[in-house]
């Protein structure tokens, strides 16, 4: 059996989920449907014998939201940091070139991180069937039958199986995405949707990449060349990667193949594209209502109420979505949800802290929660995970008052070491060289409260950092 090369796609941002999904926290990261990510689903289905250990490309902002999501369900990957995001294309080449540097003749399967697929056994068995015509050459992708007449997704004519007995089809027409009354020709004439999950040998790609996008070949080669280990991840190099082209894959190399072929695969996928689809894919009552939270729907029906802290009530409507986050509120028609990406560029345009952050804000050694606010303070809840600690430190604007709610605190400031234990307390003047770190086996949670006249960010000097941040 030819042993797969998994790659997972880590880097969008999601925004058609907001506001649980924003660029500091996308949905990929977010258990949308089940208790686990979307991306942690697909790890775990990774863990089959058919697969070697996966590489994941990301992007440096989302390097420790990767590795926190592998570490909580025991599971280990090769990562990779695009230094920018430059669309799918040149993150497939860099894949072909990694997997090229193993052997040429390693097949790859690409998977986005962000999906949903219900049937994840039967996925499995169809990337089996995938790899051995990869192997043969072929570039599979896999096709998922049209529920509707989507304007969303490429579409895929396929006809004729590439070997007697084999399920994989000939690939006779690659359309992307069409207008309404196109997609309902396509639908009606049985062309699948292109899902964006791609089997293919190494060198294959290669040699179509060189044909077609000669550039964004030749730039993924040096960002691999050039690239550097940075703690546990792999970091391309910037300059060459800069020089990539930004296309998607299917513009790049897919559409203009002619050595692509279609695994049909009913398994039931879907891109959670909008929160209509995240209702449908959710658990609902007789009268079609979902709530996830603290949600109460009286007299109402197919409504979906998502709402982790506050309580939220829908009375007297149907169909709609609800969801309360700690900073803001969506109410939108389900038949309309497909809009909130234009809300969110709406918010964006308007510089709107909401449309990008959540109040809570994850760093590699855990996170930390805006409480309240005012002219000349600010209240926030920090977190750190046992053994990690904040970078070496000052601060030309505030002052902080740390008091410690769980576990025990150790306190560099202006060189002596404090241990800070529950119910205590230690203040950090203006100007104090300091640093926080958790010695314990629980997470430490403090309350942290800042005054002066300027409490942004980015008053932070950092002296010296285990995660090398600027």
């Amino acid at each position: 059996m030819t042993k797969i090369l998994p790659v997972i796609m880590c880097g969008g941002s999601g925004t058609r989920v907001w506001p649980e999904s924003r660029d500091t926290l996308p949905k990929q990261f977010i258990p949308l449907v089940s208790e686990r990510s979307t991306f942690q689903t697909l790890v775990e289905m990774l863990r089959d014998p058919a697969f070697e250990e996966p590489i994941v490309l990301t992007n440096v902002d989302y390097r420790f939201l990767v590795l926190d999501q592998l570490r909580a369900i025991g599971a280990e990957a090769h990562i990779v940091l695009e230094p920018m995001r430059r669309d799918s294309g040149p993150a497939v080449a860099v894949a072909a070139e990694i997997a090229a540097s193993r052997s040429p003749d390693t097949v790859v399967i690409v998977f986005a991180a962000d999906h949903v697929v219900q049937n994840r056994a039967k996925l499995v068995e169809i990337c089996k069937d995938a790899a051995q015509a990869a192997a043969q050459g072929s570039i599979v992708t896999l096709g998922i039958k049209p529920t509707s007449p989507a304007t969303g997704y490429g579409y895929i004519r396929a006809e004729g199986a590439i070997a007697p007995g084999s399920d994989i089809r000939r690939v006779q027409e690659f359309k992307e995405k069409p207008d309404a009354a196109t997609a309902e020709k396509y639908v009606a004439s049985g062309y699948y949707w292109n899902c964006g999950y791609f089997v293919f040998r190494a060198d294959v790609m290669q040699g179509e990449l060189a044909r077609f996008e000669p550039e964004m070949l030749e730039a993924a080669r040096g960002a691999v060349e050039g690239a550097k280990k940075d703690f546990s991840f792999l970091v391309l190099d910037g300059d060459a990667f800069a020089r990539a082209p930004k296309k998607s894959i299917d513009y790049a190399v897919i559409e203009r193949s002619d050595k692509l072929a279609l695994a049909p695969a009913d398994i039931g996928w879907s891109d959670v594209g909008a929160w209509d689809a995240v209702w449908e894919l959710s658990e609902r009552d007789e009268a079609g209502n979902s709530i996830r939270g603290h949600g109460v729907v009286l007299d109402g029906k197919n409504v979906h109420v998502r709402s982790e802290e506050h309580l939220t009530a829908v009375v007297g409507v149907d169909d709609v979505i609800v969801v309360t986050t700690q900073d803001a509120v969506l109410v939108v028609s389900r038949s309309q949800s497909h809009k909130v990406k234009q809300l969110v560029d709406q918010l964006k345009a308007s510089d709107r802290r909401e449309a990008s952050e959540h109040k809570r804000i994850f760093r590699p050694w855990g996170y930390y929660q805006s409480i309240d606010s005012g002219a000349r303070h600010q209240v926030k809840r920090i977190v750190v995970k046992p053994g990690d600690r904040l970078s070496l430190q000052k601060h030309f604007h505030r002052a902080e008052h740390w008091i410690v709610v769980k576990g025990t605190a150790e306190v560099d400031r202006d060189g002596e070491r404090h241990l800070v234990h529950e119910n205590e307390s230690i203040y950090l003047p203006i100007g104090c060289i300091h640093r926080l770190g958790n010695p314990g086996k629980i997470d430490l949670e403090l309350i942290e409260v800042q005054t002066g006249s300027y409490l942004g960010e980015d008053d932070i000097v950092r002296i010296e950092d285990v995660y090398n941040r600027g």
